[in-house]
């Protein structure tokens, strides 16, 4: 079935084609709440913080973009309002290592330095003004093109690739060994 067909079942109110139109952007919008938010615990209040937005706000889809553009929107709003909500307190959370991307440059590292490795990650991204993070984010776990993070962001193709560039270095930095 089309996006279009699913979309408009949706609009009808079909819960079943909610859930085969959103099944394909699952794992993306997953990786965007998780580096977002920075844990697990953050990242599941936002995906389903995220869904039901989605859900209720289907109608307010207007079909210029790609479903997923829009999703990845809505998931990225949630997970900045939970992130912005608790950046007054440190989380401990524990993020499982297989969640995350491995950093290390190492063949094979052990399960304590990608532990190590992700909680630094973890606290590099949450580090990063927000409009830096969602743009990483949305970008090397989301894999999205420049030009759908523009318009994810509301801003230029050249403002994007600038705070990417920004964000890598200041990643760069702050993972640099001490």
């Amino acid at each position: 079935m089309s996006e279009a067909e699913l979309l408009a079942r949706c609009r009808a109110g079909d819960n079943g084609a909610f859930a085969e139109l959103i099944a394909p952007q699952r794992e993306r919008a997953w990786n965007v709440a998780l580096r977002i938010t920075g844990n697990r615990h953050d990242a599941e209040d936002a995906l389903q913080n995220a869904l039901i937005a989605a859900w209720q706000g289907i109608d307010k889809f207007g079909g210029q973009a790609r479903f997923g553009t829009w999703f990845y929107r809505v998931v990225s709003n949630a997970a900045l309002q939970i992130h912005r909500r608790r950046a007054s307190g440190v989380t401990t959370d524990f993020v499982d290592p297989a969640d995350l991307h491995d950093f290390s440059s190492q063949a094979t590292p052990s399960v304590a330095d990608r532990v190590v490795d992700a909680d630094a990650v973890r606290r590099a991204l949450a580090a990063l003004p927000d409009d830096f993070r969602e743009a990483i984010v949305l970008r090397e776990f989301a894999d999205m093109s420049y030009a759908e993070i523009a318009e994810h962001q509301q801003i230029g193709v050249q403002t994007v690739k600038s705070r990417i560039n920004r964000a890598r270095t200041q990643l760069v930095a702050m993972l640099q060994p001490a």
